[in-house]
């Protein structure tokens, strides 16, 4: 099984071009906020709480989370909260609000994406391995807990790991 700096490092190879970064800053929040939005119906009563797609995909991509590394965990299950509380607003409107908000984000939200990765020159990094849906939004966690200088240790070995990988394919290549 792949570790956290693992998957990080994969999907960080993907993503070197700042412009692509930037990009997934809005995009990918875009795509996780219709995805909570579409999947917030319907909903079914279950021991008085309300149960939905939404909190289903949630609950499972937070025990991967999880797996992965308890703080950046816990932070992705505040974030897809956060997400599912803001769909349940859509979820209550008329099913044309509901369906447009939802389609409409996660369009808009690819869109950002594959700009962005125009400037990288490169495919989104999902097309080699489809874990990369759930690491994305991860790398984003990671990415701002680096610019706010915590976890800089697992900054470290990514970066590390991203020169050693660079340092081979140039070899590779002469």
């Amino acid at each position: 099984m792949k570790t956290l700096t693992d998957h990080l490092t994969q999907y960080a190879a993907y993503h070197q071009d700042p412009r692509n970064v930037a990009t997934h800053f809005v995009g990918i929040p875009m795509i996780v906020l219709a995805v909570t939005i579409l999947l917030s119906r319907p909903g079914w009563m279950l021991a008085g709480v309300a149960l939905t797609p939404a909190i289903v995909v949630a609950v499972l991509s937070v025990l991967f989370y999880l797996r992965l590394d308890v703080r950046f965990g816990v932070a992705m299950a505040a974030q897809l909260a956060l997400s599912i509380w803001a769909s349940q607003w859509f979820a209550a409107q008329a099913t044309f609000v509901w369906l447009g908000w939802g389609l409409g984000l996660f369009v808009a939200g690819w869109v950002i994406q594959f700009v962005g990765h125009y400037f990288e020159g490169r495919n989104p990094a999902f097309v080699d391995d489809i874990v990369g849906l759930l690491v994305g939004p991860l790398f984003l966690t990671a990415e701002t807990a680096f610019a706010l200088h915590l976890r800089l240790e697992v900054n470290a070995e990514i970066q590390r790991r991203l020169g050693v990988a660079q340092r081979v394919a140039t070899e590779a290549a002469t």
